[in-house]
């Protein structure tokens, strides 16, 4: 097959690519990194170039205007590259976090009364072994062994490649060694030795044994680093998840792995995030990641999956059957984590394809599994997850909301980041907005937590009506006809960062509109499961970390949250990670996810007929029945009559 030289500028980077091969292959070939937001679909736009010179073939071009075309642009994902060309990549919108968890560290207090020897699976035992003799000439191990059989350690595990070291440690340490071992784990229960050290060995701020606890989100992931002897999370980090250039929802994520080195790649990109956090914190505390020995990793299946590099196909194909749900413990070395090589990596069991891990943690540490009254969990967020129920009973399932809230698929969307819109205000007299902006710079685009304030606002002011559409013969020059139907401008293009006018359209409001009509279905279809009504609800419990930023007027106002007493709402913020803490200090935790897990029934909302009335039902601002939303109905009332008056 014919081979062609593409040539990308400005990094004047070279790669060779046989004819029929896609552009973004060509890319990776080259070093280069270009954002596929869709997986590499073709249906977000976001990787487009522009062909300088050279025979390319534009496999698809819905995403592409008459002048984009015309001055060359070319979706690189749906590029096939049939001879030599140039090709030019324009600059890209970089990703910055809104947190400063990366520049000061940040303690997280116990989350119970910690007790090591009776809760740590992970212990340090000091030993003063006898030197062997003539007279007393056992092995090496079976000194060890003897030794540890006076703390109580039998039948003891050693991997072998700390079997080939074993000799030259004790030696070395002059047979006076702090021994690292695992004394159980759910589904090992003879311990296991993880470590000899000399006696005494610690890092520069006296700690000897330390633990990760993982968070995988599809957006951000998030560490916490532990001293396991206190149970102190001295410090945590996050950043967001190298695999959001590869698509920024599970579905798109699946799909980019299921081709060609996709899988392996989307594996090295979480675990390179993984491990960019873990040498972070590190560095930050002067800590030896050797005495890392162990981590608890939670987020949804599909995450679980790709961390793993186990195939995800079958997630997204009916019946929606996952490779597994309750990972055997692996090894660091096994998934190239940088800490100890023979550190326990335990992944949290997930429920199915689309209730993970970051749901049985997330009940655990919201408490949803200690309630008494009816409570209902949710994660808002790509996947929809939650769970309904009290301290005896679960019942879970997970509608695909998508990534509107995480502002894609918008035309003017963009990730809770500098330069993002996330709060807005409407005069009811003149339509004029007011937005308050990330960072405080001119905007660049609107976040989720913007879009939801905003389309809110739209509402209670009657610039669309309960279908989501704009009422055009409105006076004001803010409501408008455009490319893609009726449109609101909420920043004009000079007071834009990016010189041009900011708006949210009609299919933006589509997109919203299902997303929140397929959470708040969700909700809908587990109270009629089992006999309920949403107003029974004692209790409504926000994880994630998205959920810390909604307003909840506004979230009530759409229709994505249920109308109740605000005192009944509770943001916890990330519950996937403290979850994952909780597990990674106490066994008893870690047992009570498993037994989350196994009491869930989970409802596959696709194979339940309800749902799709209920979706349809919820298609409104907020609802088709008003009735269910009280407060809102009241400030609609109050409107007609004014302008009645």
């Amino acid at each position: 097959m014919a081979q062609h030289s593409i040539t990308f500028y400005p990094s004047n980077k070279v790669a060779l690519a046989p004819t029929g091969s896609l552009l973004t292959e060509s890319l990776r070939d080259a070093g280069l990194d270009l954002a596929q937001p869709c997986g590499g679909q073709g249906r977000c736009g976001r990787c487009a170039v522009i062909v300088e010179s050279g025979n390319i073939r534009r496999r698809s071009t819905i995403r592409l205007s008459a002048s984009d075309l015309e001055a060359g642009y070319a979706l690189a994902c749906q590029a096939v590259i049939e001879g030599d060309a140039a090709i030019l990549i324009p600059e890209q919108e970089a990703v910055e976090r809104r947190l400063v968890t990366d520049k000061t560290a940040r303690k997280v207090e116990v989350p119970f009364a910690y007790d090591p020897i009776r809760d740590q699976t992970i212990r340090a035992f000091d030993l003063a072994l006898d030197p062997p003799t003539l007279e007393d000439s056992i092995d090496d191990l079976s000194r060890l062994e003897r030794a540890l059989a006076a703390q109580d350690i039998s039948n003891l595990e050693v991997p072998l490649p700390l079997l080939r070291q074993l000799g030259s440690k004790l030696r070395a340490a002059e047979w006076n060694v702090t021994a690292i071992i695992e004394t159980d784990h759910w589904k090992r229960n003879t311990p296991r030795l993880i470590d000899v050290n000399p006696s005494g060995l610690k890092d520069p701020k006296g700690l000897d044994v330390c633990g990760i606890a993982i968070d995988i989100g599809t957006t951000t992931v998030s560490v916490y680093l532990v001293n396991l002897m206190t149970g102190e999370a001295i410090d945590t980090a996050a950043e967001y998840n190298g695999q959001i250039n590869r698509g920024e929802d599970v579905i798109s994520r699946i799909i980019y792995a299921n081709k060609n080195g996709g899988l392996s790649e989307m594996g090295d990109l979480v675990r390179k995030t993984i491990n960019d956090l873990i040498d972070r914190l590190v560095s930050r505390n002067k800590v030896d990641r050797n005495l890392i020995y162990k981590a608890t990793v939670s987020g949804n299946t599909t995450m679980m999956h790709l961390f793993a590099g186990l195939p995800p196909a079958s997630i997204r194909l009916t019946p929606y059957i996952p490779t597994v749900n309750h990972p055997a413990p692996l090894l660091a070395a096994d998934l190239d984590l940088n800490i100890h090589p023979l550190a326990t990596v335990d992944l949290l069991p997930s429920v199915a394809s689309y209730v993970g891990a970051d749901i049985t943690a997330g009940v655990l540490a919201s408490g949803l599994s200690e309630a008494d009254e009816l409570t209902l969990f949710i994660d808002v967020g790509t996947n929809g997850e939650m769970a309904l129920g009290t301290k005896d009973w679960f019942v879970t399932c997970a509608c695909s909301a998508g990534p509107a809230f995480e502002g894609a698929g918008v035309v003017c969307g963009m990730r809770a980041t500098r330069g993002a819109i996330e709060e807005v205000w409407i005069n009811t007299q003149t339509f004029e907005p007011t937005y308050r902006v990330i960072g405080e710079v001119k905007p660049k685009g609107i976040c989720g937590s913007g879009l939801i304030s905003l389309v809110a606002e739209l509402f209670i002011t009657g610039v669309v009506d309960k279908g989501g559409k704009f009422k055009l013969e409105l006076n004001t020059p803010r409501v408008r006809e455009g490319e893609h139907g009726g449109e609101y401008v909420v920043a004009w293009a000079n007071e834009s960062d990016l010189g041009r006018d900011i708006v949210i359209t009609k299919v933006d409001i589509d997109n919203l509109m299902r997303a929140k009509a397929a959470i708040y279905a969700g909700f809908t279809v587990l109270a009629q499961s089992v006999g309920v009504d949403l107003a029974d609800v004692q209790k409504l419990l926000v994880g994630g970390s998205f959920g810390k930023y909604i307003n909840v007027e506004k979230a009530v106002q759409i229709g994505l949250l249920p109308d109740m007493q605000w005192e009944r709402f509770n943001f916890l913020g990330n519950t996937s990670v403290l979850g994952a803490y909780m597990a990674l200090l106490s066994r008893e935790a870690r047992s009570k996810i498993k037994a989350i897990a196994e009491k869930m029934t989970y409802i596959e909302l696709s194979a339940d007929n309800t749902f799709y009335d209920s979706f349809t039902s919820a298609l409104f601002l907020p609802h088709t029945d008003m009735t269910k939303f009280p407060s809102v109905e009241a400030i609609w009332d109050n409107k007609e009559k004014q302008e009645v008056w």
